[in-house]
């Protein structure tokens, strides 16, 4: 499998050299020159297959000529037996046709452990093959940073940093990273939001002279291989409910468009899927974008559902690339237009777009009533991203006889707040987190300058 940049000015890669780059050289993300397709009665034979056994049949073709099939089955073998569930994504009914895709069972609560338990692993064998050393640049809004500091804390081949936006995460989220203490892992809080923490890791891959030789590589959604893991669950779930000889819908709580780009892939490769629904909060620029053809920047907000408090959503871009029939000097264009001012999309994009994807936004008051709502008729407890989808999916649901699937992203214990004002007693941390409160933690808040941020990567590689 070859890969290729969304702006068209990069070299092909192979999965392995993908891998470790994340971002293109042309400030592009990479996407595979073909996606795999698979028909109805290839997908149905999948029926009954474990949830790594799936993941196996999906990944397999992504990673083909660089990662031979008994490594790659026990890297997942391995990553999945760390998760709490049998299911691994098990499916919770709230009513008729109305399900959730529980995807908070693994380490760290949140639905990221599903790639980035395996990109450690991926990274660490690779690194190890190559014997080379990689220095791991990230941005986080709450749960992209414990989850890659859990897949990395161990490698020997890895230096990992993560930026956060100081005092815009949950206190659980925050010291889920804070409190691992290991040689190889640094927090930083960034005075300033999520979308200034993504502009500097782009900046630094832009210009990595700074790393003095040194090789630089993403956990964030910029790098493919957290995509390839993320189609796994939607094949998953699909299949759990009569799929592929029946459709479903999906909903999804997103803010920078990775977890919903997965399931256009799947869509893409063959598994019929009815609606695919953007669900966002205040925050709502891909809703705007999709609804009202406006991709207008505006001030980002600190809401109940921080993990989306996103307003440059990155992998937008790797949808605009095939809006754009893979015509990477549009997208090139169409995105540098867009630093400085608003866009919209030419006609034959927007229907394209609108064709493909439903949309909602849904404000804390509402996200709030939803939890309520939901505990009261049913005693199942949301987190206020999972209730945005939710709401979404109930706002946007084209056809009641076609299950719609909400993703449940994260555990509702990280975000408490939400739950407290939905009147509702916030639920306990699980037995490998009971302590969380009382570790130690680790961080250094630095001001919002990518020079501060670069001069401390290095003050600490030294």
């Amino acid at each position: 499998m070859k890969y290729v940049s969304t702006r068209g000015d990069a070299p092909v890669l192979n999965f392995e050299e993908v891998l470790l780059a994340g971002l293109a050289s042309d400030g592009g993300l990479y996407v595979p020159q073909e996606l795999p397709k698979y028909s109805k009665q290839e997908i149905a034979s999948w029926a009954g297959l474990s949830y790594s056994q799936l993941a196996f049949k999906v990944i397999a073709s992504f990673v083909a000529g660089c990662i031979g099939d008994d490594e790659l089955s026990a890297m997942i073998d391995e990553t999945y037996a760390g998760f709490d569930h049998s299911a691994v994504a098990p499916l919770k009914e709230l009513s008729t046709n109305e399900w959730v895709l529980e995807l908070f069972h693994g380490p760290t609560l949140a639905f990221k452990d599903f790639a980035l338990q395996l990109l450690g692993r991926l990274m660490d064998h690779v690194l190890q093959k190559r014997n080379e050393k990689l220095v791991i640049l990230g941005a986080t809004s709450g749960d992209t940073g414990s989850a890659a500091i859990e897949g990395c804390r161990h490698s020997d081949n890895i230096d990992i940093f993560i930026m956060h936006p100081h005092e815009k995460v949950s206190q659980v989220q925050r010291r889920q990273m804070t409190s691992i203490l290991a040689d190889n892992v640094h927090n930083i809080a960034i005075a300033g939001n999520f979308d200034d923490c993504q502009e500097m890791v782009k900046a630094s891959f832009a210009d990595q002279s700074f790393l003095q030789g040194r090789k630089l590589g993403a956990v964030n959604s910029i790098n493919w291989a957290r995509i390839m893991s993320q189609v796994v669950y939607y094949f998953s779930a699909s299949l759990a409910l009569g799929g592929p000889h029946r459709e479903v819908s999906f909903s999804v709580p997103t803010g920078n468009f990775g977890d919903i780009f997965a399931g256009y892939l799947a869509k893409q490769m063959g598994l019929p899927i009815k609606q695919l629904v953007v669900a966002t909060n205040t925050n709502d620029i891909l809703h705007r974008a999709i609804s009202a053809n406006d991709m207008s920047k505006s001030e980002l907000k600190h809401s109940l559902s921080p993990s989306m408090d996103i307003m440059v959503s990155s992998n937008f871009e790797r949808l605009l690339f095939d809006l754009y029939d893979r015509d990477g000097k549009a997208v090139s264009e169409l995105l540098n237009r867009f630093k400085a001012q608003s866009v919209s999309l030419e006609a034959v994009q927007l229907s394209k777009l609108q064709a493909t994807f439903d949309s909602a936004s849904v404000n804390d008051e509402q996200t709030c009533n939803t939890i309520a709502d939901i505990f009261a008729q049913t005693g199942y407890l949301l987190d206020p991203h999972t209730a945005i989808g939710v709401k979404a999916g109930r706002d946007k649901n084209a056809d009641s006889a076609v299950p719609m699937i909400t993703l449940a992203t994260a555990h509702p214990v990280k975000f408490p707040d939400a739950i407290v004002k939905a009147g509702i007693e916030p639920p306990t941390l699980p037995a490998h987190l009971t302590d969380l409160f009382e570790r130690e933690e680790r961080y250094t808040v630095l001001d919002n300058t990518l020079q501060d941020v670069q001069r401390f990567v290095m003050s600490k590689l030294s």
